[in-house]
């Protein structure tokens, strides 16, 4: 519509408009457009309208949809490419929060039932994946008490892995379900134990850890997303520190095999703005000037500085005195022409300012609302990355009004950081964990061996009773007999000395690798690692 809007009221101006989705929208007497109730989402006000900003709101609000309208479409294109569509929950819920808030006019019935139906399609797969995990939870209590104790070990790894394919699940079911197959597989390995001893078992366990990372790493090493990979890695490393030492040349081998990989991805990575008449002519000149340098700020956009400019310039031109008086009017309307053009471009800009500020805060504020959610998640990586898309989204957004600004990225950075930290907190409980295992094992060492020397010492005491016996046998028809019978038992004695001389020997060994370990502080080297990887 291009009508002077002051020539009409503005329901006659509301009448003569058309738009797609026109249906949805009511305009009160006040000015105020409302969107009507739609799909559970409430009324709500979109713009108050005025006879001076009517067109330019309009169009504001015509252009703000198509934006919206993109958005959505973008989201489409992804949810029809996503095979694992679950993992674009967090987007739609996003999504769907900025449509309860967006100031724009179309057809939003049509943007809310698309967005509903994913959300029902999402909550469909939700409870799919509920049953799928419900599954191996209740497979996992079958095999607790199977004594098939590597065939069990394997079938638990693999309903883990399996829960890890299982997909997204609302936290307090998944949870639930995590807590009873984890009750589940700790049981079976408390039934474990009593079949294997715990060393044997701890480096076995260990081997297959490490094997598990190193696979993954080698898997990673090609890959180009950088940044979520070099991540992964730092990730991986950080587990590899929790994992303690499995057979020593399967150990440097598994070492020299994940530091391979790890190496091959950052080299590759590294390779990657005069009297009556001569003064009237005299003015003529110079207010010709002035109307020229208005003439070529009326497209300006530097709003600013250019009003400062056009006040400067009126200023100028009330100073200079008359002009020949057939030139006076050309002059004059050459003047307002730019004058008016320039200032009307600038009300516009304006109105468009503020509804992109007003759009800006209700994009940072789906992005708050998803924070404020994501900070208590226990799903460590999946939260990570999604928190960091989030502060991606939000530096992609402009501005905000200034009455909102610090308090939104304060709130914004709050939910960030009670997530961080509580994530550091949970690595150092489980490192915790790791160092209380070791002083363990060293303290079950240390009682294996005085055991040994023991066992020793009464070996020795044999074989001083049996010589003894031997050096005093009365004469007699069993005295050969009775001879032989001591120097056997002397023979068992001195084999059963040597056998543990060695075996302590080789226990002190054990002990001093375990203790030097327990109080071994990170290399050099493992230091240089760690600050790679935090630069990463």
């Amino acid at each position: 519509m291009t009508n002077d809007v002051n020539q009409f009221t503005l329901n006659e101006w509301w009448e003569q408009v058309s738009f797609q989705g026109k249906e949805l929208f009511t305009m009160k007497e006040n000015g105020e457009l409302l969107l009507k109730a739609l799909d559970n989402a409430k009324e709500r006000s979109v713009a108050t309208i005025s006879n001076h900003n009517a067109d330019a709101v309009l169009k504001a609000l015509k252009d703000k949809y198509t934006e919206l309208e993109a958005k959505v479409k973008e989201l489409e294109t992804e949810w029809v490419a996503a095979t694992d569509k679950l993992k674009l929950a967090g987007k739609v819920e996003r999504l769907k929060d900025y449509l309860q808030h967006a100031n724009a006019i179309g057809d939003f019935d049509k943007l809310y039932h698309l967005v509903n139906d994913w959300s029902h399609t999402l909550h469909s797969l939700s409870e799919d994946n509920y049953k799928a995990k419900l599954k191996l939870v209740q497979q996992a209590e079958e095999l607790v008490n199977s004594d098939s104790i590597k065939e069990t070990t394997q079938a638990y790894r693999d309903l883990a892995e399996q829960w890890k394919q299982t997909g997204y699940l609302d936290k307090t079911r998944n949870d639930a379900l995590w807590n009873r197959l984890e009750a589940a597989r700790n049981k079976f390995f408390e039934h474990k134990r009593h079949h294997q001893e715990e060393h044997e078992k701890e480096m076995l366990q260990n081997l297959d850890l490490k094997m598990e990372l190193v696979e993954k790493a080698e898997k990673l090493a090609a890959s180009e997303s950088w940044k979520d990979t070099t991540e992964a890695f730092r990730l991986l490393m950080d587990e590899w520190k929790t994992i303690g030492r499995t057979m020593a040349d399967k150990n440097e081998e598994l070492w020299n095999r994940f530091i391979a990989a790890k190496n091959n991805f950052y080299d590759r990575k590294k390779v990657h703005f005069e009297s009556i008449q001569q003064e009237q002519e005299g003015n003529y000149i110079t207010k010709l000037t002035l109307v020229e340098r208005a003439e070529s700020l009326k497209e300006s956009t530097d709003w600013g500085q250019t009003s400062q400019a056009f006040a400067d310039l009126m200023e100028e031109w009330k100073n200079v005195g008359r002009v020949p008086l057939e030139k006076a009017d050309e002059l004059w309307n050459r003047l307002n022409a730019a004058k008016d053009l320039f200032f009307n471009a600038k009300r516009q800009h304006f109105e468009t300012v503020r509804m992109s500020l007003e759009d800006n805060y209700a994009q940072k504020m789906a992005l708050l609302n998803r924070a404020e959610k994501l900070k208590n998640s226990t799903h460590w990586k999946d939260a990570s990355d999604e928190m960091n898309e989030l502060m991606t989204e939000w530096k992609k957004i402009g501005p905000l009004p200034r009455e909102h600004s610090n308090t939104m990225w304060e709130q914004f950075i709050a939910a960030r950081k009670h997530f961080f930290r509580r994530k550091d907190e949970n690595r150092e409980q489980r490192k915790k964990q790791v160092e209380k295992q070791m002083s363990n094992r060293v303290e079950q060492t240390r009682n294996f061996l005085v055991k040994l020397e023991e066992e020793l010492k009464e070996e020795e005491d044999k074989i001083a009773d049996f010589t003894n016996g031997l050096q005093n046998i009365s004469p007699g028809h069993k005295a050969e007999e009775l001879r032989q019978h001591l120097e056997k038992l002397i023979e068992q004695s001195k084999d059963r000395i040597k056998r543990r001389t060695e075996k302590i020997e080789e226990v002190k060994k054990q002990l001093e690798e375990l203790e030097a370990r327990a109080t071994a502080k990170p290399t050099a080297v493992e230091h240089e690692k760690d600050n790679e990887q935090e630069e990463a």
